[in-house]
């Protein structure tokens, strides 16, 4: 039944452009409201960014070629440990698959500074992580530009080396847990705990670095559908499943520390639901934050970056 829903849409024949936004509108809705089949996963993916001419094998095998960037060591220093628990990611993508798709990142993106200088990005922390997920669902060579058009259209401000729209996304957590739920956020700055304690990897990360995999790429699925802003969400909603432990614990950074593993069906039933309590000026700056560096500014956040803007698409009914 899940495979027919998705089928129908998948294969649907469009004569226009207006007959492609409707299918994509409609897909959107079937994502949130159905998991999305594994054997058909990519596929989504691949549609939801918009991936169908931007993909050239010629232009990766230069790329891979080219072998080690000048930011080689580094990514080295980060692969061997990608996802090790996870014996399935383990089985399916190999430390010399991230490494490839991860210098030829750095080295695509040297050619894109060379002819456009604002556009500055290059391997940055966590960039092994967020790579994971595509390497999981696509073939290496389609992962590699779902990888780069995510990074590049969708987060920019998140892979710029001052990290400016994770530093803006952790101030987010903080603002949107106080309005979600006052109490919980009352107790735990009464600890003295803010979101940039204990928030930096699953904001870094878009909570990739929370197992298990199955999980986070469902997760992944309803934010290529809507936007990966919901990521704050996602973070404010496993809070408040652990908040009875949470607030029992003297010492809360113990679980804060180590967030429980994700029930991504919870999560995302909280998280919608949470767009439709938030102002409607601070929603508007949770879909924002990844791309806009106005928003970091309006919010307060001192970090200096620069950025591209980019289309979204976002849920609030």
């Amino acid at each position: 039944m899940a495979e027919s829903k998705y089928l129908k849409i998948l294969n649907r024949r469009h004569d226009t452009h207006d007959d492609i936004e409707h299918s994509l509108d409609e897909l959107r809705w079937v994502v949130l409201s159905i998991p999305c089949p594994l054997e058909l996963r990519g596929w989504v993916w691949k549609i939801l960014l918009r991936l169908r001419n931007s993909v050239s094998a010629s232009c990766y095998i230069k790329l891979v070629l080219r072998g080690a960037s000048a930011m080689d060591t580094k990514i080295r220093n980060d692969t061997f440990r990608t996802m090790t628990t996870d014996a399935n990611f383990i089985e399916h993508v190999s430390e010399d698959m991230l490494i490839r798709v991860l210098n030829a990142f750095v080295w695509i993106s040297q050619q894109a500074l060379e002819q456009r200088p604002t556009a500055e990005l290059t391997y940055v922390q966590g960039m092994n992580v967020l790579a994971a997920p595509f390497l999981m669902v696509l073939p290496e060579m389609e992962a590699f530009f779902a990888f780069s058009t995510f990074l590049w259209q969708w987060c920019p401000l998140y892979v710029h080396p001052n990290l400016k729209g994770v530093h803006c996304g952790l101030k987010l957590v903080d603002m949107c847990l106080r309005v979600l739920d006052p109490e919980l956020y009352g107790y735990l700055l009464g600890k003295g705990l803010t979101a940039n304690m204990y928030a930096f990897p699953s904001v870094l990360t878009f909570s990739a670095c929370t197992p298990p995999l199955a999980e986070v790429l469902r997760l992944w699925d309803v934010m290529l559908a809507f936007g990966f802003h919901l990521n704050i969400l996602y973070i404010v909603a496993q809070l408040q499943l652990a908040r009875d432990d949470i607030i029992d614990c003297p010492s809360p950074m113990k679980i804060l520390r180590k967030l429980p593993p994700l029930k991504s069906q919870a999560i995302i039933q909280i998280a919608v639901a949470s767009c439709k309590k938030l102002p409607p000026k601070l929603y508007e700056s949770l879909v924002r934050h990844l791309y806009d560096e106005k928003v970091a500014e309006d919010l307060g956040v001192q970090v200096a970056a620069t950025t591209n803007t980019s289309r979204h698409h976002h849920y609030k009914k």
